[in-house]
C-alpha cells in the first residue's frame, strides 16, 4: 500500500539562502535562464532554487504523501518509457532506484518548494525531476549536476507538469483516503457498534429541541451514530472512484504532444502495481487537466463525514455534561485534568478536538471548492493548494476518528440509574397516555405534574385517569422504545 509520509518540515526561502550566504557552501547549476547557486549538499537544481527564492510565502513545503506520489509517477513513467524503447536501460534503472528512495521518504528534506507557488505545480514537478536526476546520476557514479541523467529529457520524458501534478494529486489523495481515512472510520464505526450493543437495554429520556421527549434506549442512539458513520464510509467510497482517473499522458494541454500513444495506459498499470491503487488513464485528458471537479466532489464527502463526527461528539458532550448539574447520563473518560484553576474538573477534551477538526475541514472545503472550480481554459491553476488542503483534511479526519474511537467512545461508561431517574421524571411520558385517556387529558396531566413537581405516573393515578396497575402498564418506559405498542398482545 502507498504509505503516508509526513511533511518534510524543511524551512523554505530565507533559511536556504541564509545557509548559502553564511557558509558559501554551494555549487553552480544551470537552467534556461542561466546560472544559479544551489546548496552543495542538495539534490535539487537551478529551477528548484529559483522557486525557493521566488516563493517565501507560506513556509510550508508540500505534504510528504504528495512528494511520494511524485516519486511514484516518475518511476512509472521511466518504466513505461523503457518498455517503449524511449529510455535507455541504465538510465531508466537509475531513475527507478532514485524514485524508490523518494517514495520511501528518504529525500523529503530535498523538497523545499513552498505550497504557494506556480498554480500548475511546475516548481514541485521540477523539484522532483531535479532530485531524481541528480540522485540517479550519483547511482551511475556520475557527478551531481553533470546532467548524466537530465531532469527534463530523461526524468520528465513524455510528461508535463500539467499532467504530472494532477496525477500525483489523485494518487496521493486516493492513497490517503484508502490507507488512512477509511480504516480510521471503520475503527470508529466498530466502537460505536460495540456501544450500541452494550447499551441496548438502557432506557433514557429522548430529547428533541433540547427538550424532554419520549424515551429511547441508549443503544438506539448509538445505533444511529453507528449508521451515520457507516453511511459516511459509503459516501466516501462512492466518491473516491473519480480520483482513480489520471491525467498522465495529456502533457501540456491534454493533446498528448511529445508522448507515446501507449504511454498513459502503461504508466497507469505501473502506478497500480506500485501503489496498490486501481488507477487508470483519464476518460478525457482535457477535463482532467482543466478542471478538478473530482477533488471537489470527494472533499465534499469528507466534509459530510466530518459533520457526522462533529454531531456525534457534540451529542456525547451533552450526554456527559455534569457530573452533577448536567445530563450526566454517560460518564466521560478522565483523559486529563480539565482546569488550571478548578480542582477535580474533567472536560471532554477528545470530543472538543474532534469539533475543532470539523471547523478546519469545513474551511478546507471552501478552499477546495473554490480552487477546483477556477480552471481557466485548458488548465486549473490551483493544484498545489488543492493537494495540500485535501491531504490535510484527510489526515486530520483519520487521526480524529481513530482518537475519538479509542480515547473517548471506547472509554465511555453509562449511568443507568441516572437514566432511569430522568425517564421517570420526564413530562414526555404523558405521550403514552394519549391512546388511553386522550390528548387533552394527557396534556392536563403533564402540566399538573410539572406545576406540582410530581411525575406523570403519580398525577395520572391521583386524578383517577388510571389505576396503578393500568399506569404501570401504559407508562412502561421500555415498551415506549418499541414501534408497535398498540399492536402488542
Amino acid at each position: 500500500m502507498f504509505h503516508q509520509k509526513r511533511s518534510a518540515g524543511f524551512t523554505t526561502g530565507h533559511g536556504v539562502l541564509a545557509s548559502m550566504t553564511n557558509n558559501e557552501d554551494y555549487r553552480v547549476e544551470r537552467d534556461s535562464l542561466g546560472e544559479m547557486r544551489v546548496p552543495a549538499d542538495a539534490y535539487w537544481g537551478a529551477q528548484t532554487q529559483r522557486a525557493v527564492e521566488n516563493f517565501p510565502i507560506g513556509d510550508e513545503s508540500m505534504d510528504g504523501r504528495f512528494v511520494a506520489a511524485l516519486g511514484a509517477v516518475k518511476k512509472a513513467a521511466a518504466q513505461a518509457n523503457h518498455d517503449l524503447s524511449l529510455l535507455d536501460g541504465d538510465v531508466a534503472e537509475a531513475i527507478v532506484a532514485a524514485a524508490d528512495e523518494v517514495i520511501a521518504g528518504d529525500h523529503n528534506d530535498q523538497f523545499p518548494v513552498d505550497v504557494y507557488q506556480t498554480g500548475s505545480g511546475t516548481s514541485s514537478n521540477m523539484n522532483a525531476n531535479e532530485v531524481i536526476a541528480n540522485r540517479a546520476a550519483e547511482i551511475l557514479d556520475a557527478a551531481v549536476g553533470d546532467r548524466t541523467v537530465h531532469p527534463n529529457d530523461h526524468v520528465n520524458f513524455g510528461q508535463s507538469s500539467n499532467d504530472v501534478v494532477p496525477t500525483a494529486m489523485h494518487v496521493a489523495c486516493l492513497g490517503a483516503v484508502e490507507a488512512d481515512l477509511l480504516p480510521a472510520l471503520e475503527t470508529l464505526h466498530d466502537a460505536l457498534d460495540r456501544r450500541a450493543e452494550a447499551y441496548d437495554d438502557v432506557v433514557k429520556t429522548g430529547r428533541t429541541h433540547l427538550q424532554d421527549a419520549t424515551p429511547v434506549r441508549l443503544g438506539q442512539e448509538f445505533g444511529g451514530y453507528r449508521t451515520q458513520i457507516g453511511k459516511g464510509i459509503e459516501r466516501v467510497k462512492r466518491s473516491k472512484g473519480d480520483l482513480k482517473e489520471l491525467a498522465l499522458g495529456g502533457t501540456a494541454v491534454g493533446t498528448g504532444l511529445n508522448t507515446h500513444s501507449e504511454f498513459p495506459e502503461r504508466a497507469a498499470e505501473y502506478l497500480t502495481m506500485e501503489t496498490g491503487l486501481d488507477v487508470r488513464e483519464a476518460e478525457n485528458h482535457f477535463e482532467a487537466q482543466a478542471a478538478h471537479d473530482a477533488m471537489g466532489s470527494v472533499h465534499g464527502a469528507l466534509r459530510t463525514v466530518s459533520g457526522s463526527l462533529d454531531k456525534i461528539a457534540n451529542d456525547l458532550r451533552l450526554l456527559a455534561s455534569g457530573p452533577r448539574n448536567g445530563l450526566g447520563e454517560v460518564d466521560q473518560p478522565e483523559n486529563q485534568p480539565g482546569s488550571s484553576i478548578m480542582p477535580g474538573k474533567v472536560n471532554p477534551v477528545v470530543a472538543e478536538a474532534v469539533n475543532q477538526v470539523h471547523v478546519r475541514v469545513v474551511g478546507n472545503d471552501v478552499t477546495v471548492a473554490a480552487g477546483a472550480s477556477r480552471g481557466q481554459l485548458d488548465l486549473n491553476l490551483y493544484k498545489p493548494v488543492l493537494a495540500q488542503t485535501f491531504l490535510e483534511s484527510t489526515r486530520l479526519l483519520a487521526n480524529a476518528a481513530e482518537t475519538f474511537a479509542e480515547r473517548f467512545v471506547d472509554r465511555l461508561e453509562v449511568d443507568a440509574a441516572e437514566c432511569e431517574r430522568q425517564v421517570e421524571r420526564s413530562m414526555a411520558l404523558a405521550t403514552a397516555l394519549n391512546p388511553a385517556i386522550g390528548y387533552d387529558a394527557a396534556s392536563k396531566v403533564a402540566k399538573q405534574a410539572l406545576a406540582e413537581g410530581k411525575t406523570v405516573r403519580e398525577v395520572a393515578i391521583a386524578e383517577g385517569y388510571l389505576t396503578e396497575a393500568e399506569a404501570n402498564e401504559v407508562l412502561d418506559p421500555e415498551q415506549m422504545t418499541y414501534r408497535d405498542i398498540l399492536g402488542t398482545d
